[in-house]
Parts: C-alpha cells; structure tokens; sequence
C-alpha cells in the first residue's frame, strides 16, 4: 500500500529496474520547495496514460535509454509517460505560468524541466542528461500552438496519439522496403493499441493481407476491430498458410510465438520486425530460429530519417492525417475501440500500474492516470 503526497510534498512513482513488480511512491519536495534556476520551468503533471507501451519502455529501459531521462534513486527508475502539464513557476521568460503543453512526463506529480528552442508550437528540453537522447521525446508541444489538439480529446491524444505515431512509423518503413518482397503482415498482441493502428494503416495499403495474432479470450474483440482480414489465436498459428511469403511484426516478445511463427514458416519469412514487448516475462529467443533473425524497430531512428528527407513540415502533415483517420475509427460510435477509465492518487496508480504489468488490462480499456490525490 502506498501513501500518496501531502501539502507541499510531491511523489515519484518508481519502479526496481530489475525487478518491475516492486515498486513504490517516493515522496520528494513539493512546488513551495522546489528553486528554479535561470531558463527552467516548473509543471504540474496533471494527467497522463498508462499503457502495454510503457511496459515496453521499462522493459527495454536499459538497452534504449528510457532510464535516462528522469533520473531515480539508485536501482529505480521512473518510466516515462505521455500527458498534460501545467506551468506553475517560470524562471524562463519565453514560458508563461499558466500554459499547458504535451509531451513526455514522469509518473510524477511535478517536474522541472529547461525549455530551449522555444517557438509558438513548443520547446525542447535542453536539460544536460537528456541532450543525447531522441529529440523526439524531448519535444512538448503548446496545446495553444498545435493545430491537432482538441481538448474533449485529450484522454485519446494521450492513450493513442504516441502510439499510432509508432504505428505511422512501422507502415512507413515496411513499405518503404516494399514489404521485403511479401503479400502478406502478421502482427502479435493484436488486441493491443499499438497493433490495430499498424492494422489500420497496413489495410490503406493495396495488395497487403492483415492477420492479427492474439490470446483466444481477445478473438472475437480484435474481429470487432474491423482491421484485420484474419484473426488467428496464438494456439493456431499452424492453420495459417505456411508457402506464403510473410512479414511478422512482434509487438508481444514472446520467445514462444516467435519460435511458433519462424518454424511454422521457415524461408517464406522474409522479415521479422521486433516493436514491443507486452509478454514482457517471456522475452528471450533460439539463435538457431529458421528465417532471418530478428531485427528491432526503433522508432526515433525511423523518425529522424524521415524528418532528414522530407522535413519537418512534410513529416507533420503526414502524421497529422494518420492520426486522423485512425482516430475517427478508434473513437466511431457504432464500433468504438476504446473505453477511457480516470483514476486519481498514489494506490490506484499502483493497482493499475500493477494490472497493465500483468497483463491484465481488457484490450478496450485506456487508463488516464494522476498521482495527485482525488479532491
């Protein structure tokens, strides 16, 4: 049981870096406690979603830096999130008390960060640890300045906007390598948000088949999704066609469906795209799999290859009208795909933080998510 912060204190939700079930809410100093220097800025996070993608993030936190961003107590680390915040003390004048921006947060009450590069749109946090990490999560956007932002939408630009960005990206690089030669896209952990707006885009895509892998118990609602031309459990991935040339895009980790998916296709598996890692306890692998080996999708390193050749303009405009079209699905009233659940304070922080590890969440939830105790 947690205890969540009081008067003028603030918490850290952290976790044992080792250890993801273990996890606590370290109490730090609060707003009247904390001295700005010059240029920073002090945010209240108000709110911010918890979803099988920040799994992946401490999953794979060592390996690609997710650590490093907010610094913890030795062992523990603080997974970052996607949310709003609030400015509640400036020490930089281009940054006004007051403005709400977007962006990549602690599971935090407060945080203090160092705005550089400040135009209408946002800025970049410039804070010495983070300066060599992607800039795309060093990038907070002004709600006042972004022409997507809608505030009645702000629960599903948090839950979908970063991953439907990572869904973007996974289409946009296989079919710039032309599918590696194959007709046909299998995704893992189908039911997951990550998945079905990959699905979404793959269908926009002529001459692409979609299967969608998945626990039996989530069948019939990754079908309700609409977005997949076959849905097939994990238990029958045998049915599927083995002559077929195939691309297999893992968002689950699972050592056992990848073993699973790579003998059941031997050489007609012509690529294997490594995402996410929501079977985070059943990481792992055989070197000795037939097919090609499995190769990781960094989504900052897609990111910065396409701002390079199309601009940052160009990028936006793209991602923007992706975002778009999945939202309208996502959000259709005859068939919606998600069911938003607020919780406040430090235990439902915990119990859900705990659920999602687990596994346990329903593939229709989206969990919004503050540290700051229900009024």
């Amino acid at each position: 049981m947690t205890s969540g912060p009081a008067g003028g204190t603030g918490a850290d939700f952290i976790v044992r870096r080792d250890d993801l079930e273990t996890c606590d809410v370290a109490l730090v100093p609060g707003p009247g406690r904390i001295t700005l220097d010059d240029g920073q800025v002090l945010l209240r996070v108000d709110a911010f979603a918890l979803t099988a993608n920040n799994i992946t993030y401490a999953t794979f936190g060592e390996a690609m830096g997710y650590w490093r961003f907010y610094p913890a107590p030795p062992e523990m680390g603080r997974i970052p999130v996607w949310g709003f915040a609030d400015v509640v003390a400036s020490a930089n004048p281009e940054v006004a008390v007051g403005e709400r921006f977007y962006g990549f947060l602690p599971m935090s009450t407060h945080v203090v960060l160092q705005p550089a590069n400040v135009t209408a749109a946002g800025f970049t946090d410039a804070a010495p640890h983070r300066r060599d990490l992607p800039a795309v999560y060093n990038q907070y956007l002004r709600t006042a300045g972004d022409p997507g932002y809608d505030p009645a939408r702000e629960a599903e630009q948090m839950l979908l906007r970063p991953l439907l960005t990572t869904s973007f990206l996974i289409d946009d690089f296989l079919a710039g390598e032309g599918f590696f030669g194959a007709d046909s896209v299998i995704l893992s952990s189908a039911s997951s948000k990550t998945a079905y707006g990959t699905a979404l885009q793959l269908t926009r895509r002529d001459g692409i088949e979609v299967v969608g892998l998945t626990s039996p118990g989530n069948v019939a609602f990754t079908e309700g999704l609409g977005c997949y031309d076959r849905v097939v459990a994990y238990d029958a991935i045998a049915t599927l066609p083995a002559g077929r040339p195939v691309v297999y895009v893992d968002m689950s980790g699972s050592a056992e469906v990848r073993r699973a998916i790579h003998h059941h296709y031997g050489d007609a598996l012509k690529h294997d795209c490594v995402v996410g890692a929501t079977h985070h306890d059943d990481i792992g692998g055989d070197p000795d799999l037939p097919g090609p080996p499995p190769t990781l999708f960094f989504a900052p390193d897609r990111v910065r290859a396409r701002l390079a050749e199309w601009g940052p303009a160009t990028f936006q405009e793209r991602l923007a009208e992706a975002w778009q079209h999945a939202l309208e699905r996502v959000t259709d009233p005859e068939r919606p795909a998600l069911r938003v659940i607020h919780s406040a304070g430090a235990d439902a922080v915990e119990r859900v933080y705990l659920e999602v590890l687990a596994g346990r969440a329903l593939p229709d939830e989206g969990h919004v998510l503050t540290l700051h105790e229900p009024a």
